[in-house]
């Protein structure tokens, strides 16, 4: 009979006490708007039609990865929903699609979002709401700033740092040097101006001779570039996204214009700007990159390169796996994966930024030697390039990884 009731008392005691566990367990997941127990709803913009049309591939990379993730079993055993919406490179279209998809769509978080104007105009509206504005595609300086935008962080190297860059490798290997700037008339076109001209310092107005800009509803670069060439400049730098890049590099061809070329990193892509401009015209140019180049001999055999060309084969066959625009969202689609995973059941949104901000990775298809850091007070992800030169068929990289 004791025994009976000690049985009876202890199997008493123990429901007891799973009951009494079961709200703390539950209690042990916290979600936000956008996420629950199967789901974790993402946002994006990016222009799949608009002059910078070149850069939804991008987007598409970004869901090819997440349906990846899905097949495997999702994060945590959440699938990820991505909202990707056609911004046409319009800031104000990119103000509507983000309310939207905050406001209608209740995603928890946007991310990848592509475009300097187009996230600041999204910006304050992001912070005030604080739902997190994560690993934008645009290397401007304003996205590191966790003082005054806590809910707001980079993931590229910032435009000013590879504009001083291409400065000061023509301080150092052109001392003569007659540089001609072509711009985008933006925030995009103006920061990188701002690193170039840090770059060269107080020698600015001794080595620039001309600057010139365009808008990008403006059909060609053509007169920008003859303007370039009267100018008598012999040293050309570049600051352009990948339509209005080939049409430069296919007019300094048509003119006869040869200078020393320099390429932002955001238009070195081979598919989208080289191709289209004629490699043979375009061979020379210097840029700077931090991924690894799919079509690099080098990279050939390694475990990086397979794996990532067997998710290009089966989850975005039309793709092309050697469009460095497809690299960069297969490798910003794998840092959000690592800080969801890291969020575990805490899927709120502060959590989201408290991980994203206390990254030490290394991606498989970042250049070797090039990481992703951040922390409370660093917002700025990758911080290092490495000098590349198109050979004609190739980017070869040359000198050592710049950056800090």
């Amino acid at each position: 009979m004791r025994l009976s009731i000690a049985r009876g008392l202890g199997a008493a005691l123990a429901t007891f006490s799973m009951l009494a566990l079961a709200p703390a367990a539950q209690a042990q997941k916290k979600y936000d708007t956008g996420a629950s127990d199967t789901e974790i709803k993402v946002g994006n913009f990016v222009p799949y039609s608009g002059p910078a049309s070149a850069y939804g591939t991008i987007g598409k990379t970004h869901a090819a990865y997440f349906a990846k993730l899905n097949a495997e079993g999702g994060i945590n055993g959440r699938k990820i929903t991505y909202l990707s919406a056609d911004d046409a490179y319009n800031p104000a279209q990119s103000v509507e699609q983000t309310r939207k998809l905050v406001e209608r769509d209740g995603v928890l978080l946007m991310f990848g979002a592509l475009g300097t104007s187009h996230n600041q105009a999204v910006q304050r509206y992001m912070n005030q709401r604080k739902v997190p504005q994560l690993f934008v595609s645009t290397g401007a300086t304003r996205w590191g700033d966790p003082k005054n935008f806590p809910w707001t962080m980079g993931w590229q190297p910032t435009y000013q740092l590879e504009g001083a860059l291409f400065a000061r490798h023509i301080m150092a290997n052109r001392p003569n040097a007659k540089v001609g700037i072509l711009m985008q008339n933006d925030d995009f076109g103006k920061d990188y101006l701002k690193g170039v001209m840090d770059g060269f310092g107080d020698k600015a107005k001794q080595f620039v001779v001309s600057q010139q800009t365009y808008e990008v509803t403006d059909p060609t670069v053509d007169s920008q570039m003859v303007a370039l060439k009267g100018s008598g400049a012999d040293t050309f730098i570049n600051i352009t996204t990948p339509k209005f890049a080939a049409q430069s590099i296919r007019k300094a061809a048509d003119i006869g214009w040869k200078p020393a070329h320099y390429l932002v990193s955001v238009s070195l892509s081979i598919s989208s700007v080289i191709k289209p401009a004629g490699a043979d015209n375009a061979q020379g140019i210097i840029t700077a990159s931090y991924l690894r180049e799919p079509s690099d001999p080098s990279n050939q055999g390694t475990r990086e390169l397979a794996d990532y060309l067997a998710f290009m084969k089966q989850y975005y066959p039309a793709g092309d796996p050697n469009d460095s625009l497809n690299v960069i969202g297969y490798s910003q689609a794998q840092t959000l994966a690592e800080v969801l995973r890291r969020c575990g059941d805490d899927l709120t949104r502060a959590n989201v930024m408290k991980q994203a901000a206390s990254l030490k990775m290394a991606l498989p298809m970042l250049y070797p030697g090039v990481t992703l850091s951040t922390g409370a007070d660093d917002f700025f992800p990758i911080k290092k390039m490495q000098p590349v030169r198109f050979d004609g068929t190739r980017y070869v990289p040359f000198g050592e990884l710049l950056g800090s």
